[in-house]
């Protein structure tokens, strides 16, 4: 729970519910317009399971994000669209995936070559076959950044 109007629990809210990649999926999906539910699992990239995407639409809905239509047939017809605020979000979503595909080649090329300093020669126990000088901050396999 949130203590003071200045602490970060709004923020820390809508990145727990857009933190993981199936709400994103989702908002995604869902901005063109409607979709039943196995529309938006075709349509989903990763092969999502029904309980999972089950489970993030309800998410979803339960933050005002997504809205759920059941139609009284048989059997019933169940639809998912974005609500004002969930469109509200595309935008931003759209933009960040903008930058990850303008970006991607950037962050692969810096992945390959940190996994080549950090992964090559070393030991668990933070030696270094190609006789590398390891300080002691790093010799225990501590890091500055906690990892």
């Amino acid at each position: 729970m949130c203590e003071t109007p200045q602490d970060e629990c709004g923020v820390r809210d809508a990145l727990d519910r857009l933190g993981d990649k199936w709400s994103v999926y989702v908002v995604v999906e869902l901005s063109p317009g409607t979709k039943r539910f196995k529309e938006l699992q075709r349509a989903i990239p990763g092969n999502i399971s029904q309980r999972m995407l089950t489970l993030t639409v309800r998410r979803l809905e339960r933050d005002g994000l997504v809205k759920r239509t059941v139609y009284p047939t048989v059997p019933p017809k169940v639809e998912y669209e974005l609500t004002e605020l969930g469109r509200s979000l595309t935008h931003l979503v759209k933009a960040l995936a903008d930058w990850s595909i303008a970006h991607r080649p950037a962050i692969a090329a810096s992945r390959a070559a940190w996994d080549a300093v950090h992964t090559e020669g070393a030991h668990a126990d933070g030696a270094h076959t190609d006789g590398a000088h390891v300080d002691a901050a790093h010799a225990d396999g501590a890091h500055a950044d906690g990892a």
